[in-house]
């Protein structure tokens, strides 16, 4: 039978009361200290609140949540509950330093200094003094070596380096500053606030006889709503069962490394593999929770090293690094990262789920069969988001497709041009909308083909070459209300670099082309070069039918 001990403690005595030589330790399983300011500012907010109550005043308690843990070599892991244990540490030592620069000879001050100090470090046993304010209380396993230097020495000397933007430097610069500003405004209150946080704030410790007890409980309770990423409940499950624990611990932190590199969360890619196992299983039907998804049935299908793999993959596709694809010599090549970038503008991700598919597909030449899909992909969105708009239009389509993409044609469904005299109806109304940014991307590629050697810089602006703000007397008898009702069709609009943009500003064609002459962008650069020195109505009509002709054409050959 499962023993668990459930009890009821204050802060001063959840800290202080720990046996002398046992230390929280934050398992290296766990996420990393991720609590924000914000957090900080609501949890100080609400001790502050609840201290002028009538319930503080009458001595009731203020309930900040449970913590499970189990007694590991002497010390209690914690399983859940270590944002909560490191903020309150922090606090804690805020309020010491504070102490610390008031009166030395006040009794309150020695009194609340005493009551402090074995809540945050080992004090001798007969002396009841600190002996070395390096042998804190609490010890993370999970964080980097500089960030545990960092928190470290906040502890140990209530000290911190200003230009450092972890969590435990900003989180204690909050706590002391906050401390600071009400000791000296609320002189009278600011004991009591210190005495009610040590005595009324109260946390329910749930100490386990086992590892695998204390996570059973902390995935129940997380799978009852407390704010959890997905990503931390797999991470527990996987490391639970997991057949070597040291070895999981340390791809984890890998994995959790390369997404934080990339800008990922990690558990997009949870998402994107998921889909991976979709297209396996040939499953086409509606997508279910994530957290659904893996826990009904499919967590025994995930493995790590597939997910840091996945990860690289995402990487090298975002921070454009010249990282191998898999193991071998196969690099993004620059037509690729052109199609990429216009999928970037996409107002969805389910190209991504397609393009994660295929990277666990068997390709042969890989930069070829990957332009290849990726052009059939951008064909496809873009047409359909013409059509029909919205994101259950192409749910089933994509879902298909990533089954034929996985089985390479043997299953599934090719992704097949939406109706052709539609998206061409409807191709104009598109010129300012979620879809702009792609399509003017696109067709600035597809009008240079070979001759745009470089990618167009990911901050480009979209220039309005008939500008939005104008004086008639450029435009001879152009007057304001024509003018406006073209401003925003595709052919007045093209790609450009930011800087050169608010270099042009609104200044009339002829003079903005000396800006355009500067420009990466072939199109822009051929555009300078244009033999007239105004645009008028009929240049923006002319350019938005070869635009969308060659548009229309590109949707065709790629489907």
């Amino acid at each position: 039978m499962t023993d668990l001990h459930i009890s009821k403690e204050s802060i001063e005595n959840l800290f202080s009361k720990l046996p002398r030589g046992k230390k929280f330790i934050i398992p290296d399983y766990q996420r990393p200290y991720s609590w924000d300011i914000e957090k900080c500012e609501t949890l100080w907010s609400d001790i502050e609140s609840f201290s002028k109550t009538e319930e503080a005043a009458k001595h009731e308690s203020y309930f900040l949540g449970t913590i499970v843990s189990y007694e590991n070599n002497d010390n209690q892991e914690i399983i859940d509950g270590q944002q909560r244990i490191t903020s309150f540490m922090l606090l804690l030592r805020a309020f010491y330093t504070q102490l610390e620069k008031m009166d030395s000879n006040n009794k309150n001050v020695i009194g609340l200094k005493q009551r402090l100090e074995p809540c945050i470090w080992e004090i001798e046993r007969i002396s009841r003094e600190v002996d070395n304010k390096s042998n804190i209380k609490i010890l993370s396993d999970v964080a980097t070596e500089a960030d545990n230097e960092t928190f470290h020495k906040i502890i140990e000397s209530g000290l911190f380096d200003e230009k450092k933007l972890d969590n435990y430097t900003q989180n204690y610069a909050y706590f002391l500053k906050t401390s600071q500003d009400y000791a000296k405004n609320h002189p009278m209150e600011w004991e009591n606030l210190c005495v009610t946080i040590l005595e009324q704030c109260i946390i329910l410790p749930i100490k386990c006889d086992s590892q695998d007890t204390a996570l059973t409980i902390f995935s129940t309770l997380n799978d009852r709503g407390l704010p959890l990423s997905d990503s931390d409940i797999f991470k527990a499950k996987m490391y639970k069962t997991s057949e070597n624990r040291k070895e999981f611990v340390e791809k984890w932190k890998e994995f959790s490394e390369i997404c934080k590199l990339s800008g990922l969360n990690i558990d997009d890619i949870f998402r994107y593999y998921s889909h991976v196992i979709r297209a396996r299983n040939e499953n086409t039907e509606k997508e279910i929770a994530l957290r659904r998804f893996y826990l009904k049935e499919h967590l025994k299908d995930v493995d790590l090293d597939s997910l840091i793999k996945l990860a690289k993959f995402w990487f090298e596709i975002r921070n454009q690094s010249p990282t191998p694809v898999k193991e071998d010599n196969d690099y993004i090549s620059i037509e690729c990262r052109k199609y990429i970038q216009c999928l970037n503008h996409y107002p969805n991700d389910y190209w991504k789920y397609v393009v994660s598919v295929f990277f666990f597909s068997e390709y042969k030449e890989f930069n070829e069969e990957f332009l290849s899909l990726l052009k059939k992909l951008v064909a496809f969105l873009f047409a359909k988001f013409i059509e029909s708009p919205t994101v259950n239009a192409i749910k089933t389509d994509v879902f298909k497709f990533c089954v034929f993409v996985y089985w390479r044609g043997k299953k599934g469904s090719m992704l097949e041009l939406p109706n052709k005299d539609e998206v061409f109806k409807n191709i104009r109304l598109f010129s300012n909308s979620k879809l702009t940014k792609s399509l003017i991307l696109l067709h600035s590629y597809l009008v240079a083909g070979d001759d745009q050697k470089e990618l167009i810089s990911s901050t480009f602006d979209i220039e309005h070459i008939f500008p939005k703000k104008w004086q008639d007397t450029n435009y001879n008898s152009w007057d304001l209300k024509e003018a406006e009702s073209y401003l925003e069709r595709l052919g007045n609009k093209i790609p450009f670099e930011s800087r050169l943009n608010i270099q042009a500003g609104n200044g009339y064609f002829g003079k903005k082309k000396e800006k355009y002459a500067l420009s990466k962008i072939y199109e822009v650069k051929k555009l300078s070069k244009y033999e007239k020195s105004d645009w008028n109505k009929e240049d923006i009509e002319v350019r938005e039918t070869q635009m969308i002709d060659l548009l229309q054409s590109f949707f065709s050959k790629n489907l």
